[in-house]
């Protein structure tokens, strides 16, 4: 359990320079820290807290808003399968208990190995594709049984090791803006003039 590292503080503190408030950074702060660690600590919430002139429950409440977040260790690979209408008629459900007979595991478990967390998701946006699940939050379309066995095969060979980072890995290459290609933090108050993209009043007649 920890807070965010050094460099990680140098990179929240750039996060943080994007916004014209320091709140605005919460949610990109908690995927940093969910990178960090694989879930979002304790310590890691009281830290943003402080980054942000934040309270740790301000923090936390804004963080169990989202399913992304977790709050204790995951596996490696975080696998969600989609329980909602469209999966569920199209065997989601059957997908499911299948899963769990391959890992050993019930929904919500980790295997002993650590590698692998099986979860149950809620609507995953892609209806026509099911039934679908994520891996570490990347897509698997229309799974049947034998394409999830080789699904787990794969991730425990290492084989997919190019296409799905460990979880929290939200990107892997984090955006860098130079400080002369900025848009200008400026607090909401600040503002006298209107947006450069706005046509002047004369203009608009």
């Amino acid at each position: 359990m920890s807070r965010l590292s050094e460099d990680n503080v140098r990179i929240a503190q750039e996060i943080i320079g994007r916004y014209p408030r320091a709140r605005s950074a919460t949610i990109p702060l908690l995927h940093l820290a969910q990178q960090q660690d694989g879930y979002v600590t304790n310590e890691a919430i009281r830290h943003i807290g402080e980054l942000v002139g934040a309270t740790s429950a301000e923090v936390l409440g804004t963080a169990t808003f989202y399913e992304m977040f977790k709050f204790e260790p995951v596996g490696k690979y975080l696998v969600n399968i989609c329980r909602t209408m469209s999966c569920a008629l199209m065997g989601g459900d059957e997908l499911m208990h299948h899963a769990e007979h391959t890992l050993g595991i019930k929904a919500g478990s980790t295997t002993p190995d650590g590698l692998i967390t099986l979860e149950h998701a809620e609507c995953q946006a892609a209806c026509t594709e099911a039934p679908t699940l994520q891996v570490n939050y990347r897509y698997r379309f229309r799974v049947t049984p034998e394409t999830f066995d080789a699904l787990i095969e794969d991730l425990r060979a290492g084989r997919l090791d190019s296409e799905i980072p460990p979880h929290g890995t939200v990107a892997r290459i984090r955006q860098r803006i130079p400080a002369d290609r900025g848009v200008g933090a400026v607090a909401p108050e600040d503002v006298t003039t209107a947006p450069a993209w706005m046509p002047a009043p004369e203009a608009a007649k």
